[in-house]
């Protein structure tokens, strides 16, 4: 089984050091963040007193602190994050694939996120996790605390691939969970019907979300290297399975997996949805901050 510091390495959070993650959209939640918020207010978090001085708003006054010791002090509040991210990690069968020169796809895509909660953590803000595979496994609650990134961790560590994928009813139910407009961060391979996916996603983008799709593929579902006959196993269905000559498809699978990745990526674009494609036996780390660098300018 994996441990925390798998999934989350030294080397990762040096290199997410001086990148920013900041949502392009309007979002909601609080309002002394880093992010654009449709609602006006004040955070509400006490840190410390301080004494008044000339210029200060009177109604920030403490009379209690006042009232035991005849001087005005200050209450200051810790700012909070406008931004709420829900990391949605896919945890169903087809992640469990590891190819000759890659690793599991599960595990680079808990190390994504796991990054990706650290970088959004550290700016102050809410992150919270989903796991699914045909449907919705885990939910852990978008919050700020450092304390909560060990939650974030573990729960990934726990989780196992499981069976069969059904993204558009779990997307959609998700939709349905999500009450304020925020970040989402979907982390899947995409291996489900491509239309039904797409749909699903524009109900996010219409309820006033934000989403990053990363798409993971291992080297060997693009290159199909397979020489001699082989049996090719569907990880998401017990005994379901093909003997084949992979030269007399090799043609006909590339060609199908050339359309279904531009498929996605135009269904992406039109939603306005960022798309990454990232492959397993690349740095996530790189990867991560190639796409973070792009999106600072």
């Amino acid at each position: 089984m994996a441990t925390l510091s798998d999934i989350l390495q030294a080397e990762d959070i040096t290199s997410l050091q001086h990148l920013q993650l900041f949502a392009r959209t309007v979002v909601e939640g609080f309002t002394t963040g880093q992010h654009a918020s449709p609602h006006k207010g004040f955070s509400v978090e006490f840190r410390q007193h301080r004494p008044y001085v000339q210029g200060d708003e009177i109604r920030r006054l403490d009379w209690k602190v006042f009232g035991r010791s005849d001087r005005f002090y200050i209450r200051e509040y810790d700012e909070e994050t406008n931004l709420r991210a829900t990391l949605v990690l896919d945890a169903s069968g087809s992640m469990s694939y590891r190819g000759q020169k890659g690793v599991l796809k599960f595990d680079y895509a808990r190390k994504l996120a796991a990054s990706l909660a650290y970088l959004l953590m550290s700016q102050q803000d809410a992150v919270g996790l989903i796991t699914f595979d045909s449907k919705i496994r885990e939910v852990v609650p978008c919050k700020t605390k450092i304390t909560h990134l060990h939650l974030l961790l573990d729960t990934m560590v726990k989780t196992a691939p499981g069976r069969d994928t059904s993204l558009a009813p779990v997307i959609e139910s998700l939709a349905q969970r999500l009450k304020r407009r925020g970040l989402v961060i979907l982390i899947s391979d995409f291996f489900d019907d491509p239309t039904a996916l797409l749909q699903s996603v524009g109900i996010l983008r219409k309820k006033g979300h934000e989403v990053i799709a990363i798409q993971l593929w291992d080297r060997d579902e693009i290159d199909f290297p397979f020489g001699n006959w082989a049996r090719f196993e569907n990880l998401e269905k017990d005994d379901d399975f093909l003997l084949l000559d992979p030269a007399t498809i090799r043609l006909r699978y590339i060609e199908e997996q050339k359309q279904f990745a531009e498929q996605l990526k135009e269904g992406f674009r039109k939603h306005q949805i960022d798309y990454l494609s990232m492959c397993t036996d690349e740095s996530h780390a790189q990867a991560l901050r190639n796409y973070l660098t792009l999106r600072m300018r």
